[in-house]
């Protein structure tokens, strides 16, 4: 599949009501008033408790401090794991945990007082869903394979190997992916016949950041294939004609000293921080790569577009927040929309590639059971993103 799909709908797993984009795929703003409109403030992706979910516990990595590979405050990694079985038993499914990043030292020492920086304050139990669900019926291909969520402690996407004294910080991102997975090799990983790296957000990222180090763990023989949800974070220009994101950007990069870490197909070229943008980075990764995103995602909107310091006036708080925005802010989300296509362009040449870009104000589409495989999937003449993910993955079907 080399082509990118559309699925034009209004979080449209709510009002089961796709608005097909034919031709070019692009959106006119009579369909962008009733997207816009018909979210009416309600936010569509209120989590919902379900007393059946899949429940996992955490486990610590021990062994990890002896190689360095610890959180920001220098406590051990961990990671839950639910065990396959049947036809999955050798199949694995690594998720990596999302946060956003720190970007300064203050910002990294306070990330240290929470589960996002010290293993001493992450949950003990975590719900799995989505993708990591394991029910048929909500996750009809990957439910009985063996399912790990790595969380996530480092600040920088599992991306940083160096260190603060003074400050008294651990910047060792990368040791910690390694020490996990050579942890879970020993757990049964090494056996694997099929695995799929993913994450959302940070975690995204972070996905496209270690893939090629994922796939390096296996023999030729074992089908390995990487997924980004919610972490194509370009480099856009914000409403006050700067750049938000790079700026934060620069400070994960200075701070935590990923210019020693980040690709050097990259590096070689560009400077540091770009090289820290998936769209700088994902055509040189070699191993089949699929970028599941929304053209307005959710985060980037209020983050990088509209980021506090590009709109002090707080203009585009009600469309950042409430989903409620007039015709010239329509008109710019539509020009990120398009600017996130454009950068893509490239990396869909390699048919081992794929791409889904929706419409769903979200962020993060794959850990949720209503973006992943809604019980309603089945009936909708639109492919759900399980479905779709699904036959990337088995290459079961031209997209």
């Amino acid at each position: 599949m080399n082509a990118v799909l559309w699925s034009w709908s209004l979080a449209g797993l709510i009002l089961l009501r796709v608005l097909s984009i034919i031709a070019n795929g692009v959106m006119g703003f009579d369909e962008m008033d009733d997207l816009f409109n018909d979210f009416n403030g309600t936010n569509v992706f209120q989590k919902q408790v379900d007393a059946n979910v899949l429940v996992v516990g955490l486990t610590l990595v021990q062994a990890a401090a002896a190689k360095g590979a610890v959180c920001l405050d220098g406590s051990v990694p961990g990671y839950h794991l639910y065990r396959g079985y049947g036809s999955g038993a050798n199949s694995w499914i690594i998720q990596l945990q999302g946060g956003a990043w720190c970007d300064s030292i203050k910002n990294c020492q306070d990330r240290k007082w929470s589960g996002y920086g010290s293993s001493k304050f992450m949950e003990k139990q975590l719900n799995f869903t989505g993708i990591l669900s394991n029910k048929a019926a909500e996750n009809p291909d990957f439910y009985n394979w063996n399912k790990v969520k790595v969380r996530y402690c480092d600040g920088a996407s599992f991306g940083g190997d160096s260190e603060n004294k003074a400050a008294k910080l651990q910047f060792r991102g990368r040791r910690i992916f390694l020490a996990v997975m050579e942890d879970l090799m020993a757990k049964g990983m090494r056996q694997a016949k099929q695995a799929l790296l993913n994450g959302c957000s940070a975690g995204g990222l972070s996905s496209i950041l270690r893939c090629d180090d994922f796939k390096g763990l296996f023999p030729p023989t074992t089908k390995v294939k990487c997924m980004s949800d919610a972490g194509f974070f370009l480099d856009a220009v914000d409403i006050s004609g700067g750049h938000s994101l790079r700026r934060m950007y620069s400070g994960v990069v200075n701070t935590q000293g990923l210019q020693n870490t980040l690709p050097r197909t990259c590096t070689s070229h560009l400077d540091p921080t770009s090289c820290f943008f998936p769209q700088n980075i994902i055509n040189q990764v070699k191993t089949p790569l699929f970028i599941l995103n929304s053209g307005f995602d959710a985060w980037q909107i209020g983050n990088s577009i509209a980021s506090p310091s590009a709109d002090p006036s707080g203009s585009w708080h009600d469309c950042s927040f409430k989903f409620r925005c007039n015709p010239a802010q329509k008109k710019v989300l539509e020009g990120f929309r398009l600017s996130m296509l454009n950068a893509l362009k490239t990396f869909l040449i390699l048919r081992k590639n794929s791409v889904f870009i929706n419409s769903v104000w979200a962020h993060c589409q794959t850990e949720r059971q209503d973006t992943w495989f809604p019980a309603n999937s089945q009936a909708r003449k639109d492919k759900g993103i399980a479905v779709v993910v699904g036959n990337w993955y088995f290459e079961r079907a031209k997209q």
